[in-house]
C-alpha cells in the first residue's frame, strides 16, 4: 500500500549519530587514530592557550574540521561551516552533537591562526606518524623528495616595483617591461615569487611546496613551504633529510629527480650521513654534462629501487591538487600556506590508512 506523506516528519529525534554512519565507511578507521593522536597533544594545546578569557573553539575539533577540507575537497572555510551545519557525517567526525551550533567562519579562521603560530599542525603530523598502528608501515631507511608549485592568491597586476607608490596605476601595463623578484614584489602577497618550474612554461606568482616520503608505502613524513627560487628544492631536501636521519639514528638513502643532481647538493647530503640516490643528469646529445654521482652509487641494486620508488611522490602532489586545496591557495604568507600544505599531506596519509591498516 502507499505510505503516508508527513511534511518535516517528527520534531524530535533520538537516533544516535553512530547508527547513521555505515560500518564500512573509511572514516570509521581514521577517526579513532585521529582521536588518540589529538589526546597525546593535550600538553601542547594547553601551552598554546591562555587560562583566562572566553573559551575558544576546542583545538581537537578545529584540527578535525580542517582535515575534512582536503578529504572532501571543500573549497573554503565558509563552505566547511555550511557543511558542518547539516552534514551528520562531518559532525560525527569533528565531535559535534546534532544540536550543537556551528561556528562563524571568521571566528574559525581566527582560531586557526593559533595552530599555525604554535606549529601544532606539524606536531599533529609527527604524532600521527608515531602512532602504534602507523609507525610499522613506515620505512626508516629509504626516502624520496620532490617539490611542486603552489600558485599564490595574487595576480600579475599586483606584481609591481618595490619602490612604486600605492596609487601608481593599476599595474596592468607591464608588457615589454622586465620584471624580476629582485626589483618587484606582489603588493597583496609579498612572500609570493614570480617563478616557472621548466622551460616553455609561463612564470606565475607562487610558492614551492616540498614533501619527503618513505619508500615502503609512499606516506608523507615531512613537508614545508618556501619561497620559489632556483635552489629552494635542494635546500629544503637537505634540511628534511638531515632531520629524518637524526630521527632514524642511522644512514638513510634519498631518491630524487635530475634537478637535485648538483655537486654541492650531493656533497651536502653525504656530509650529513645521507646517501644521495638522485637521477643522473647527463644532459642531451647537444650539451653533455657530468653527473655528480658515478658508478660507486649507481652500481648498487638499491639505487635502481630508489629510482623506481621515488616516483610515488607524485601521488600526494596530484591528490592534493585534484582533490585537496593546494592547486591555488587562498592563504597568504609562507606560514599560512605551509599550514595548508601540511593539512593536505596529512589528509593524503589518512586517505591511505584504511587500506593499509586492513587485515
Amino acid at each position: 500500500m502507499r505510505g503516508g506523506f508527513e511534511d518535516q516528519g517528527s520534531l524530535f529525534s533520538y537516533v544516535d549519530p553512530e547508527d547513521r554512519i555505515p560500518l564500512k565507511h573509511p572514516l570509521r578507521k581514521v577517526r579513532p587514530v585521529v582521536r588518540e593522536v589529538l589526546a597525546s597533544l593535550n600538553d601542547d594545546f594547553d601551552g598554546a592557550y591562555s587560562h583566562e578569557g572566553r573559551p575558544s573553539i576546542p583545538p581537537e575539533m578545529l584540527l578535525s574540521a580542517l582535515l575534512l577540507r582536503p578529504l572532501y575537497g571543500i573549497r573554503s572555510e565558509r563552505q566547511l561551516m555550511e557543511q558542518l551545519n547539516y552534514n551528520l557525517l562531518f559532525r560525527w567526525f569533528v565531535g559535534l552533537a546534532p544540536d550543537d551550533p556551528v561556528w562563524v567562519a571568521e571566528s574559525f579562521g581566527k582560531n586557526r591562526e593559533r595552530l599555525e603560530t604554535h606549529d601544532l599542525i606539524r606536531k599533529f603530523m609527527t604524532g600521527l606518524l608515531r602512532h602504534e598502528k602507523i609507525s610499522p608501515l613506515l620505512s626508516s631507511e629509504h626516502f624520496s623528495v620532490d617539490g611542486t608549485l603552489v600558485e599564490a592568491w595574487a595576480s600579475h597586476r599586483s606584481f609591481r616595483p618595490k619602490d612604486a607608490a600605492e596609487d601608481d596605476g593599476d599595474g596592468s601595463d607591464f608588457r615589454g617591461k622586465p620584471r624580476k623578484n629582485d626589483t618587484h614584489e606582489s603588493k597583496t602577497d609579498p612572500d609570493a615569487r614570480l617563478y616557472r618550474k621548466a622551460r616553455g612554461q609561463e612564470a606565475r606568482l607562487c610558492y614551492l611546496g616540498h614533501a619527503l616520503i618513505e619508500n615502503r608505502h609512499g606516506l608523507v613524513v615531512d613537508g614545508s613551504i618556501t619561497h620559489a627560487t632556483g635552489t629552494a628544492e635542494r635546500e629544503a631536501a637537505e634540511a628534511m633529510a638531515e632531520d629524518q636521519r637524526e630521527r632514524s639514528g642511522r644512514r638513510i638513502t634519498l631518491g630524487a629527480d635530475k634537478n637535485y643532481d648538483t655537486k654541492d647538493h650531493v656533497a651536502a647530503l653525504r656530509k650529513t650521513g645521507v646517501t644521495p640516490h638522485v637521477a643522473q643528469n647527463t644532459g642531451t646529445e647537444k650539451r653533455l654534462r657530468r653527473s655528480a654521482i658515478d658508478g660507486r652509487t649507481t652500481r648498487h641494486q638499491g639505487y635502481g629501487m630508489s629510482q623506481t620508488r621515488r616516483k610515488m611522490i607524485e601521488c600526494p602532489f596530484g591528490w592534493a591538487k585534484q582533490h585537496g586545496t593546494i592547486r591555488k591557495t587562498k592563504h597568504r604568507s609562507c606560514l599560512r600556506v605551509e599550514a595548508e600544505f601540511l593539512i593536505n599531506m596529512i589528509g593524503y596519509n589518512l586517505m591511505r590508512l584504511p587500506k593499509l591498516m586492513a587485515p
